[in-house]
């Protein structure tokens, strides 16, 4: 019942944001933030419980739904889950925090739409149901669409409408290829269900089984994003509101990523070896393009919004590599990439609150104006670059361990990328901070509530850097992964 209360709370929140936000929006605000630290002291208390829970399936609910279609409301949880969930509300509650002044108009519907996103997303990460699983995956989109286009900046529909346009192409690939499994197995056992652990060990053709894993597949690259289906990200970073980028980036990307693990892995261990060196190869490329592309932007927003084509390309690369090490690795990567990004993120929001402009070519020498956000963005820019004692070393780090046992040219070349990483971070740091001032600004620092937001996300990155091993002991590869 723990299961369902987590996704019950941020839904009710939702609904009585919006209405509270009829009579005072403060009360939209505070409503908003006390379900999200709720939901965040609820997981952190199942996490204190069981430390190292790697390998074993903590909760589990499950009662039939629609049992003439085999459709059950079936949730469950382990470490992967546990650690996924502990992102979600911790990167939630922050992205109520940094809207908090930014968000003025509708901010009951904005509070509705960030929490039903939440809610989503905590879904996908929960959900043993396939038919479930799509229902959630679906159910992320729509609140995202609105959260860019209402209250993104001046392209805000064009970037909506292509981030719902790819999102929902890849979903119905998804949803074809669920469709296609339940069948197959009715077909092959008798029992017609979309229960994952059914649908484990469903006897099919081996061509049959590449076909299905190629749609599941496509739509978590997708969302990943992964190169050649990373167009809608930049589009949708730049426009979407700061805490609209925090959730897409440090959330919806890694709902794409939990797939790959989750579902495409598991579910077609031939298959997924087989495709194998080809996902690696297209990690590799989204490590160095996407690096490279960074390196060229002036919008500091869209700048960030490449560096995650990078850092999920090491995700790629980890996951199909079929070893603990590697896939220990995915895991730190999408919780240290969540932090670090969506900190950039929020410090491009900051940046743009004062100055009204994003484009790095007219910032410079602002350390001297601003030395906290300076200092903050240094931290978070070198965790960007993979420096060691920062979370993002220890998840490289693992993932080119790993790799290296699977494939060694694939592994070169991914460390490569973390020379790109280099030049593109430094970039940010020299343009915007340092070099010569091209105008004169008079500038406030961080005040208390941005300072509160910057110091938690500091904590959580040195900490996953300097003491990883509550993650990787939670993290451990479970049985449902392939070696």
């Amino acid at each position: 019942m723990i299961l369902l209360l987590l996704i019950i709370i941020p839904l009710a929140g939702g609904l009585l944001s919006w209405i509270a936000a009829a009579r005072n929006t403060l009360w939209s605000r505070y409503i908003a933030l006390a379900c999200l630290l709720v939901d965040l002291a609820i997981t952190a208390q199942i996490w204190a419980t069981h430390p190292a829970s790697g390998g074993r399936w903590l909760y589990q609910y499950k009662t039939d739904w629609v049992p003439h279609f085999g459709i059950s409301l079936n949730l469950a949880m382990d470490g992967l889950s546990l650690l996924m969930l502990i992102l979600t509300f911790f990167l939630g509650t922050l992205a109520v925090l940094i809207s908090w002044k930014e968000i003025n108009q509708r901010a009951g519907f904005f509070h509705f739409n960030l929490l039903f996103v939440l809610a989503g997303i905590t879904g996908v990460f929960l959900t043993m149901d396939l038919f479930l699983f799509y229902f959630f995956w679906e159910m992320m989109l729509i609140p995202m669409y609105f959260l860019i286009g209402i209250w993104g900046h001046e392209n805000r529909e064009y970037a909506a409408n292509k981030f719902f346009i790819f999102t929902q192409a890849g979903g119905l690939l998804m949803l074809l290829a669920i469709l296609a499994l339940y069948f197959i197995h009715g077909a092959n056992t008798g029992v017609y269900t979309y229960d994952y652990f059914s649908l484990l060990n469903t006897p099919m053709q081996q061509e049959t089984a590449r076909w299905l894993m190629l749609g599941f597949l496509v739509a978590f690259m997708v969302k990943l994003p992964a190169v050649p289906f990373h167009t809608w990200l930049p589009d949708a970073h730049t426009e979407a509101p700061t805490a609209g980028s925090v959730i897409l980036a440090g959330l919806l990307l890694k709902t794409g990523a939990y797939g790959i693990l989750r579902l495409v892995l598991p579910l077609f261990p031939e298959a997924s070896a087989y495709f194998a060196p080809w996902i690696m190869f297209l990690g590799v490329l989204g490590i160095i393009y996407g690096g490279m592309l960074a390196y060229a932007q002036t919008d500091l927003k869209r700048l960030i919004a490449y560096t995650s084509v990078s850092h999920m390309g090491f995700v790629l690369v980890g996951a199909f590599s079929f070893n603990a090490l590697a896939y220990e690795g995915v895991v730190m990567q999408m919780i240290a990439h969540g932090i670090s990004t969506g900190a950039l993120f929020i410090i491009a929001g900051a940046l743009y609150e004062r100055i009204h402009t994003r484009n790095i070519l007219e910032m410079g020498g602002l350390w001297s104006r601003m030395p906290v956000m300076g200092s903050a963005a240094m931290i978070f820019v070198m965790a960007s670059l993979g420096l060691p004692g920062l979370g993002n070393f220890v998840a490289e780090f693992l993932i080119l361990l790993g790799s290296w046992q699977a494939n060694r040219w694939i592994t070169v070349f991914a460390a490569i990328g973390l020379v790109v990483a280099t030049a593109y971070s430094l970039r940010i740091m020299q343009k915007v901070f340092f070099g010569q001032a091209t105008r004169q600004y008079a500038l406030p620092d961080l005040n208390r509530r941005e300072l509160l937001i910057i110091v938690a996300l500091v904590m959580a990155i040195l900490l996953l850097g300097l003491h990883p091993q509550p993650v990787l002991k939670t993290s451990q590869k479970t049985d449902y992964v392939v070696r």
